[in-house]
């Protein structure tokens, strides 16, 4: 019975490290595809928040010790706060910079016609 528990936590650490690996890489996807800032924004927070939970619920199940899950819990907690800070700074910053009809153009600079680049 012992055996058959510890396997199971042991394949259940690593399907949570593996979910949270497919939606690091959903998020980069996101990035790369989606058209503005704001959707970029949204897909990047979202999933590394959920992504990184994963990692770190796999990773507790694989160390149970008591000092490693209490590391990973204050590791998520903070990138949860630093990311969902950055995020509404970001665009807080790019909405100004629209209302304010700044000369800083807000397209990609690889699309298009870049002659006015110099």
């Amino acid at each position: 019975m012992a055996t058959f528990l510890s396997d199971a936590v042991f394949y259940l650490g690593w399907g949570f490290m593996l979910a949270g690996t497919a939606f690091f890489v959903t998020a980069a996807l996101g990035l790369l595809r989606f058209p503005d800032l704001y959707s970029r924004l949204h897909a990047i927070t979202k999933t590394d928040t959920l992504g990184l939970g994963l990692l770190a619920l796999g990773l507790a199940l694989l160390d149970p010790s008591w000092r490693t899950c209490l590391i990973l819990l204050l590791v998520w907690l903070l990138v949860m706060a630093s990311g969902s800070v950055n995020c509404q700074l970001l665009a807080r910053f790019n909405l100004a910079q629209d209302e304010a009809g700044s000369d800083v153009p807000n397209k990609d600079l690889t699309e298009g016609d870049n002659s006015d680049v110099s």
